[in-house]
């Protein structure tokens, strides 16, 4: 990872450097003070040769035409000057941006090839006059290297960005001169500033490049093939050389108008390969940062329409959910529970009207810290029917069995067992209960009074839903790491859980809280134990075997969420892994009977394996146009999301019952927590590719409930389970 993202920083650094904006490459004309260069540089010609020290200057001879073309070469305007140059046997020198070079290094081999000439107009189009000399150095040696990995050549020949005439120059323009020709340029300027950058008209043009054109005086023309819109120049271009032709004007390039030797020097084999080198690397920038754009807008119309459509699937979940009613049987219970009864009702048959017997298993790995509040969470139920809670533990190391043995409570079984992973606790456990429905709870969960009843209800009202997943609530938010996860229980998971149930596709009954018919267990042999989600897994091979699966807004369950970083990375990298093995476990649902394998796991796909993958790329890429680009367009849609995401996030929490006071830390979720649930995204795909086998990861317990439970916490809701931990 650390890998990647310096590559992909140093290809968005190279792009920006090239194309002006990162550096000092200025995107206007300068303007420099008039103080003129020497009198014999600014009356004489336009070809400077500054070798030792002493300035001479060259005139371009009569009836002879240098067509000088800057700031090129243009995929599109360059070619087509070629083709009028070539249609009249014309040649020209062409001052070319290194970084335009490396970009259309085909383009700079036809200038070659078909007699042309190729000169330096630096690597960015920077102004060597306000430049730093090391920074001139920098952009001559990089543009000798993109004509040597494009052509094969280097150049003679430079043309300053912003010069113009001999006495137009400035004397920061002259020391620039000055630097050029020590490191052995020729400095071209010109006769005749044909200005066409300004797009002044085509006759315009025409007339300001044929100036004198009766006295037979020779020429240098400047004209451009790049920054814009240039059909005004190659029309005039071909007017020039036909008018001119007819006069017995021959075109050339300055070399050759100059009768000195060819500016273009063959490169050596190791100029070639390193030039190559800055090509490839350039024109990868270029591309990387094209797609990176694309990829910035898709990413953000996907969230959008995700955030939308979760909104219109939980206002769908709501309406349905009021129009529920439980069966009268689920009535909740007057009085305190009498475990007792309950327990003894166990094994006896249901009537037509009775609730159905329920036996609630928790798994339990070394929770000494809160698995008293748990089974006395269980046990103080309004659940009208009979209820049994086994406590499986798995080969705990700390006083976990211990602590449910001396709690002697009726109604709770402990069992114990060598340690072999959660799954085969809760196996254990479902083999030796007796009840219709199989509540499975995580050994750190409380439940509210009426979760139970809550939880069995959509089981007992219809046939055909085989499972149900619960609402599960953070209990330790108090800090902004409790605040985040918060945030994603309730806007993240439950959000999603409301949109599958309505489109009957759930991938994931949390294992904080979920129950299910005895027989749904048994038609898909229990629960598996060849994936580290074992309760994705599971829920996954229940809806493929056509049961429905639904979520039962108002069955809370509190639980305990990872405190410190390293453990919400275990905890979610283990999550993200298991996911995957039970996405790939399942991937013929995707080409089977029914909708479940189209609409889940191409969902899981595209919203949380593929673009959390380039996520982190993205962001990145917003950090770099907010400082390097325009800035408007990332910050634009960074805020339109955060307001869109804190609005979803007000609307899960009202439906949740929940304060809004959390709001606050979601801007600041985004741009923390989010990237850390991507890189785990990013370190579970590659775990994954390459076959690694990821063990268990068990989070350390803080003991969240044992002081009577999170109603101490000012941002809980109304219905917060205070004072469960009593006796």
């Amino acid at each position: 990872m650390a890998l990647g993202s310096l590559a992909l920083i140093t290809l968005l650094l190279l792009d920006g450097f090239a194309n002006g904006a990162v550096g000092e490459s200025p995107k206007h004309e300068p303007k420099h003070e008039p103080a003129p260069a020497p009198s014999q540089v600014m009356d004489g010609g336009p070809v400077l040769n500054l070798a030792g020290g002493t300035p001479h200057s060259l005139r371009t001879p009569p009836k002879t035409i240098a067509l000088t073309f800057d700031d090129g070469p243009d995929p599109k305007w360059t070619p087509r000057l070629l083709d009028v140059l070539k249609r009249h046997d014309a040649h020209a020198t062409f001052f070319s941006i290194g970084a335009h070079i490396a970009q259309h290094p085909e383009i700079a081999k036809r200038m070659i090839a078909e007699g042309n000439e190729i000169g330096s107009h630096t690597y960015t189009h920077v102004d060597m006059a306000s430049a730093p000399a090391w920074r001139n150095r920098l952009e001559l040696d990089l543009t000798q290297r993109a004509l040597a990995g494009a052509a094969g050549v280097h150049t003679r020949l430079i043309r300053m960005p912003y010069s113009s005439v001999p006495d137009g120059l400035t004397a920061p323009e002259w020391r620039a001169a000055q630097q050029a020709g020590r490191e052995g340029y020729l400095v071209v300027l010109t006769d005749r500033d044909t200005e066409d950058w300004q797009k002044p008209g085509v006759d315009k043009i025409v007339q300001a490049a044929t100036a004198s054109e009766k006295d037979g005086h020779g020429a240098i023309v400047m004209l451009h093939d790049a920054g814009g819109d240039r059909t005004e120049t190659v029309a005039a271009v071909e007017q020039v050389i036909v008018r001119l032709q007819a006069r017995g004007y021959r075109f050339t390039t300055v070399s050759a108008a100059m009768g000195l030797p060819k500016a273009d020097v063959p490169a050596t084999g190791t100029e070639k390969a390193i030039g190559w080198t800055l090509v490839s690397a350039q024109r990868s920038a270029a591309a990387l940062t094209g797609w990176m754009q694309l990829l910035f807008v898709i990413a953000g119309v996907a969230a959008a329409v995700r955030l939308a459509v979760l909104l219109v699937f939980a206002h769908v979940h709501r309406q349905r959910a009021r129009r529920f009613r439980p069966p009268r049987s689920l009535q909740p219970a007057s009085g305190p529970p009498d475990p007792a009864a309950a327990l003894s009702a166990l094994g006896a048959p249901s009537g037509a009207d009775a609730p159905p017997s329920v036996s609630v298993i928790v798994p339990a790995y070394n929770e000494e810290a809160g698995i008293a509040a748990t089974v006395r969470s269980l046990l103080n139920t309004d659940y009208p029917g009979p209820l049994e809670v086994i406590v499986v533990d798995d080969g705990s190391t700390d006083a976990t069995a211990e602590i449910v043995a001396r709690l002697a409570l009726p109604g709770v079984r402990l069992m114990r067992k060598p340690n072999g992973g959660k799954p085969g606790a809760l196996n254990v456990g479902i083999a030796a209960s007796v009840g219709e429905i199989l509540v499975l709870v995580d050994g750190d969960t409380v439940f509210q009074r009426d979760t139970i009843r809550h939880i069995v209800a959509p089981l007992a009202a219809d046939p055909e839903v085989g499972a149900v997943s619960g609402n599960t609530k953070v209990a330790n938010r108090g800090g902004l790491l409790g605040r985040w996860q918060h945030l994603e229980y309730v806007i993240g998971f439950n959000l999603d859980r409301r949109m599958f149930d309505v489109a009957r596709c759930m991938p994931t009954i949390p294992g904080a809280i979920g129950a299910f018919r005895r027989r749904t267990l048994v038609s898909v042999g229990g629960v598996p134990t060849d994936t580290l989600a074992e309760d994705t897994d599971l829920t996954m091979a229940i809806c493929r075997a056509g049961w429905r699966v639904v979520y039962a807004e108002h069955a809370l369950a509190w639980t305990e969420v990872p405190d410190s970083l390293r453990q919400l990375w275990r905890q979610r990298y283990r999550w993200c892994y298991g996911t995957l093995q039970a996405m790939w476990k399942h991937r013929r649902s995707l080409v089977e009977r029914g909708t479940f394998g189209r609409r889940c796991l191409l969902y899981l796909t595209a919203f949380q394996v593929v673009l959390p993958l380039f996520a982190p790329a993205v962001d990145l890429f917003a950090v770099f146009g907010l400082f390097f680009m325009d800035p408007v367009a990332p910050i634009t849609m960074w805020a339109l999301f955060a307001g869109a995401q804190v609005a979803a996030g007000g609307y899960a929490l009202w439906l949740d019952g929940e304060r809004l006071r959390p709001l606050w830390t979601m801007p600041l979720q985004q741009v923390v927590y989010r990237q850390l649930l991507y890189l785990v995204v990013v370190q579970s795909v590659v775990t994954a590719v390459l076959g690694t086998r990821l063990r268990w990861h068990t989070i350390r317990r803080t003991g969240t409930f044992a002081d009577g439970g999170p109603g101490h916490d000012s941002d809980l809701g109304p219905g917060s389970p205070a004072g469960i931990a009593a006796p």
